[in-house]
């Protein structure tokens, strides 16, 4: 695998990112990951030679941590690049807080849940507006000066908040943060395309999770027949939640994987992974190995540019225009 820097960090990644938010995750009373697959996924994406594992304190409430810890306990911990999050707090009022005393608290808990004395990449998962901003980035400042974190990220946010904090690290000479993770895929830009914008003027690395639109663009949905049983589109009036632009998107996505014998999945993948105004590693949550296998074949698909720009035409609202 051709491993790539990580924006403008020192880092050395995969070009995906292994998700682990279904790990110890339940839903209607079942775990939709449990322990031995989410050491078997793990086990998989290090065979495939994904080196970049990214997880959370809320996810599963602190057991997708800890299942990576037990797993990362028989591995050389220097050859992964391992990310987690902070806002939802584990224990204590409130819920959520970027205050000084819940980032402390909540760092230690994740490190001893992971079994490391320090995380790659800390990420804020979202803006907190009820702790002043100098106070939140005051706090990161002295967790990477002490080396509990190397690089400092920011998950979903208004392109105003994250200026407003690259402007007050700057100012102040501290940390800033050199890595983001917002949801953007080929179906989904516009939303985002403010913060997008602040991250390639900033030389920021973009990580978007749901680069598949939530299973969208692995093409299992029929625009005119049912949902697939267990899908996140399975209800009704599913098909209203995609509209004329995703679906055109779609359709160019199959017909580029039919050239290329490969998946939707893999094409759309492949996609992100060709954005050229920053660093774009995507963050995959496979539920099976083989999902996952699959998912890493985008890494050696091989496309050209005018299909690529096929893709990206679709979106369009306007003919022509991207």
């Amino acid at each position: 695998m051709e491993y790539r820097r990580l924006g403008s960090t020192g880092l050395t990644v995969s070009p995906l990112c292994l998700g682990t938010w279904r790990f110890g995750k339940e839903s209607n009373g079942t775990l939709e990951t449990d322990r031995e697959t989410a050491h078997d996924l793990l086990d998989a994406a290090w065979e495939q030679g994904i080196n970049f594992v990214d997880t959370a304190n809320s996810y599963g409430g602190g057991r997708s941590e800890r299942w990576i810890g037990e797993w990362l306990a028989d591995h050389d911990r220097e050859d992964f690049v391992i990310a987690s999050k902070v806002w939802w707090r584990t224990r204590g009022v409130p819920k959520t807080s970027l205050s000084r005393k819940s980032i402390r608290s909540e760092i230690q808990d994740t490190l001893e849940r992971l079994g490391t004395d320090y995380l790659d990449v800390y990420y804020i998962h979202r803006f907190d507006d009820g702790t002043p901003l100098r106070e939140t980035l005051r706090t990161l400042d002295d967790l990477a000066r002490e080396g509990t974190v190397r690089y400092l990220g920011a998950s979903a946010g208004a392109a105003w908040k994250l200026t407003k904090a690259l402007w007050e690290s700057d100012r102040e000479d501290l940390e800033r943060f050199e890595i983001t993770q917002p949801r953007f895929n080929a179906a989904y830009r516009d939303e985002v395309a403010d913060y997008l914008d602040v991250c390639a003027d900033q030389g920021l690395a973009v990580c978007p999770y749901s680069p598949l639109e939530g299973g969208f663009l692995t093409g299992k949905y029929d625009r005119y027949g049912e949902a697939p049983a267990g899908s996140r589109g399975d209800l009704e009036g599913w098909n209203d939640r995609f509209d004329e632009r995703q679906w055109r998107v779609l359709e160019v996505v199959r017909s580029v994987a039919t050239e290329t014998g490969a998946t939707p999945a893999q094409v759309a993948l492949r996609w992100c992974m060709a954005r050229d105004r920053f660093t774009c590693v995507p963050i995959v949550g496979a539920r099976t190995v083989d999902q996952l296998e699959e998912n890493a074949g985008a890494v050696d698909l091989s496309v050209t540019d005018d299909q690529l720009d096929r893709i990206t035409d679709a979106y369009a609202d306007v003919e022509g225009a991207r």
